[in-house]
Formats: structure tokens, C-alpha cells, sequence
């Protein structure tokens, strides 16, 4: 008797037949049930092109973004720090084996799979940060401390660097060393993982859906048939596996696709299995990239799945405004709270990315809307030339600062 019958028969499970096939007895192990469909990893995830799109593209997106370091001042107005010891662990390079693009593309795809991203801040001994390092999910153990108010993060040594580097220990860190950047369901401790809970039906039956139909064109795309003998005609169980490997030889695959098959002693060939279009296989597929991209927040139309409109407006600008307000907005406000109240910790700077690469309107209308800003026709402007010169990333000229002065007088030069 097994581990599994014996605990199962102390709970009153008594007969052996069902405990291969009762599904109370599956749900009280949380057994998956006997049909159950492949379960959706990591791996696996990223051969599944809505996914892969979905995660590359919000991935993609925050890792493009600078993220800007402000100076607040007594009234609350913000200030660009551009030479900032941050600014330059956050925009270019996290640690020496990270640049920045690729670590925060890193840590925000472990929070669209994993439910969590995580981070080791590494600080001098001062206590000044120095550089940020990536941790997979699964390396992290998130458990609490004694009075149940703090986290502590215990870190598992890297296994890709097993064979390179000397031996690493456990870390066992504060939760003011770690970069820990929340998800869906969050419940003190970890986030839902959305490869095991929302993508694990639609991201399972894609995943079904994918093999079945890579199966079925390495078959020729042709479909199941039956061989059926003449009358009075019988087959030994051995003649029956030479024909079968005859077929499989001669018939299976491209290669072998359309080639005459020739069939002795009067049997006859009959088609058992409709066409991939009769059983809607297409369908089901199109189908299953709206509900990934509906998990994810995701318009189908950004990932390349145009049949149906998009109702954000026609324009770039739209849609890129659309896409940071419904779908970048929830994750970069975690964002940027969990790294102000780990890297900052005090009001006098904030750290907070810039959308406006995003939510730019096409050329005419972005310049006209600067022309508006720094004043025409009389009407009075918010926008100096050189905030505007910044916006565009072309930097301020001594022409500028003197056309400035000309038309605020009392306006003292900036740095």
C-alpha cells in the first residue's frame, strides 16, 4: 500500500478503486483531475505567442521609460535631478552584469508570471544604494518577522551561477534591502501567480490548442482514417503492425504529404475525423488570444490581433494614452511607491517614470501644443523655452537663456 492510500484509507477512503479515480479523494490532495490539461510554466508560457506578447509588451514598455529623479521643494514643486547617483543605477546600469533596460524588463516579467518581482538592494556601508540585482521568484522565500510587522526575505544562491562562481550562501535580508514589487492578490506575503491562477485554464487550453495543431500538420494535416479490409479478410496482430509502420513511414509527414497510397487484398480507406476547420480549431485559438490579453489588460489589437476595433480612437496618441492609463498605470504606481519608500525613504526627492515618450501626440499637434503653452498671441504661457527644449531632450543653448532674459527680466539664469 502506498504513502497516498494509506492516508487516504485512515480518512475513511476504503476501496483501492477509488482512490484511482474518485475525484473527492483528487480534491482532498488537491490532485489535478485525471483529464486535467497540461498546467502552463514559465517555459512553457513563452511558446505561447499571446502570452510572450502580452508580457514583452508591458515588459518592454516600463523597461523604455527613464525614470526621473525629482528634488521636492517646501511647496511641493518638482525639479529633474539629472545628475543623480540613482539616475544612473536606474536608467543605465543596475550592477555591472544588469544594464537597467534589462533588469527592469526582468523584474517586471517576474511580476506578470510569477505575481512578484524582486530585487536585492545592494548598499554600502553607509547605507547608500549602489546597485539593485534581480532575483527570480523562485529563489525568494517571503516569511515574517517575530511581531508580525516586517517581512524577511531569505534568498536562495543563484543556479546559473553554480559552475562560474564560488559557492554563495543564503542571504537572509531586511525588507529594506529588497525590492519587492507586488501583483494581483497580494496578501501580506506573495501576489497570485497569474501562470497558476488566471492563465491556468485559457493559458492551458492555448497551450492544448498549439500542440494539437502542431501535431496535426506534422501529420500531413491530413485526417484520422480507418483501414477496412475485405470481406472474409483477417489480420494478425502482426500484419496489422507492419501496415502501421508502412503508413508511418511512407505517409507521415510534409515530405510525404499528397504521395499515392496503395492498399492490397480489396480493403478500402475510410476518413473517420472532420477537417481543422469543421471543428472550429481557428476559432478556438483566436478565441484564446482575447482571453490572455484580456488577463493581462491588454487591447488584442496591440499584440497583433486586429479583427476587432479598437475603441481608444484612430490616432497613436490615443492609444498610447489608453495604454498607459488602463494597462501601465496599476503597475507603474507599485512601482514607484515601492521604490520611494525603499531607495528614498524621505520626501525631499521622488522617483517616478516619464510617460510622455508614450503619450506624445504626432508631431504638428505636440508643437502646436508647446506654442500654446509658451504663450501666443498675447495670452499668457506656463512654459519657458528651455522646459520646453527639455521636453524634447534638446538641452538649452545660450541663445535661449538670452531670449529669456529679454522676455522675463527678472528672471534669474538656471543651471
Amino acid at each position: 500500500m502506498t504513502l497516498l492510500e494509506r492516508v487516504a484509507s485512515s480518512l475513511g477512503f476504503r476501496p483501492k478503486a477509488a482512490l484511482s479515480s474518485s475525484d473527492a479523494v483528487r480534491e482532498i490532495f488537491s490532485l489535478p483531475p485525471a483529464n486535467a490539461l497540461t498546467p502552463v510554466s514559465e517555459n512553457t508560457a513563452w511558446t505561447i505567442s499571446a502570452i510572450a506578447a502580452c508580457v514583452n509588451l508591458i515588459a518592454g514598455a516600463i523597461a523604455s521609460m527613464p525614470m526621473n529623479v525629482h528634488q521636492r521643494d517646501r511647496e511641493g514643486v518638482l525639479s529633474v535631478l539629472p545628475n543623480d547617483d540613482l539616475w544612473w543605477i536606474l536608467n543605465e546600469q543596475m550592477t555591472p552584469r544588469w544594464s537597467a533596460a534589462a533588469g527592469w524588463e526582468y523584474l517586471v516579467t517576474s511580476m506578470l508570471l510569477h505575481g512578484d518581482g524582486f530585487a536585492r538592494i545592494i548598499r554600502t556601508v553607509n547605507g547608500g544604494v549602489v546597485g539593485l540585482e534581480p532575483i527570480h521568484p523562485q529563489r525568494v522565500r517571503v516569511i515574517v518577522s517575530t511581531d508580525g510587522l516586517r517581512l524577511i526575505y531569505e534568498i536562495q544562491p543563484d543556479p546559473l551561477l553554480a559552475d562560474f562562481a564560488r559557492p554563495q550562501p543564503t542571504l537572509v535580508l531586511d525588507q529594506d534591502d529588497v525590492i519587492h514589487v507586488t501583483g494581483a492578490g497580494f496578501n501580506g506575503l506573495r501576489s497570485l501567480s497569474p501562470l497558476r491562477n488566471m492563465l491556468s485554464m485559457s493559458g492551458s487550453v492555448a497551450l492544448a490548442t498549439q500542440q494539437y495543431s502542431g501535431q496535426f500538420f506534422a501529420n500531413s494535416a491530413r485526417p484520422d482514417y480507418a483501414i477496412i479490409g475485405a470481406a472474409g479478410t483477417t489480420w494478425t496482430p502482426e500484419k496489422l503492425e507492419q501496415i502501421k509502420a508502412e503508413i508511418d513511414a511512407r505517409h507521415r509527414g510534409a515530405g510525404n504529404s499528397h504521395r499515392p497510397m496503395f492498399l492490397s487484398n480489396g480493403a478500402d480507406i475510410k476518413a473517420l475525423s472532420m477537417p481543422a476547420e469543421d471543428m472550429q480549431l481557428i476559432e478556438t485559438r483566436q478565441f484564446q488570444i482575447e482571453e490572455i490579453a484580456r488577463c493581462y489588460g491588454v487591447p488584442p489589437f496591440m499584440i497583433g490581433h486586429n479583427e476587432k476595433t479598437t475603441s481608444w480612437g484612430s490616432g497613436v496618441e490615443s492609444m498610447g494614452i489608453g495604454f498607459v492609463r488602463y494597462t501601465l498605470s496599476r503597475h507603474l504606481t507599485k512601482i514607484h511607491n515601492e521604490f520611494n519608500r525603499k531607495l528614498v525613504r524621505n520626501g525631499s526627492k521622488v522617483l517616478e517614470f516619464d510617460t510622455f515618450e508614450l503619450e506624445r501626440a504626432d508631431m504638428k499637434t505636440m508643437f502646436e501644443g508647446f506654442r500654446i503653452a509658451a504663450g501666443r498671441a498675447g495670452e499668457p504661457g506656463f512654459l519657458t523655452v528651455p522646459e520646453i527644449r527639455s521636453y524634447l531632450k534638446r538641452g538649452t543653448t545660450p541663445a535661449d537663456m538670452a531670449d529669456l532674459m529679454r522676455m522675463q527680466p527678472d528672471a534669474q539664469p538656471t543651471a
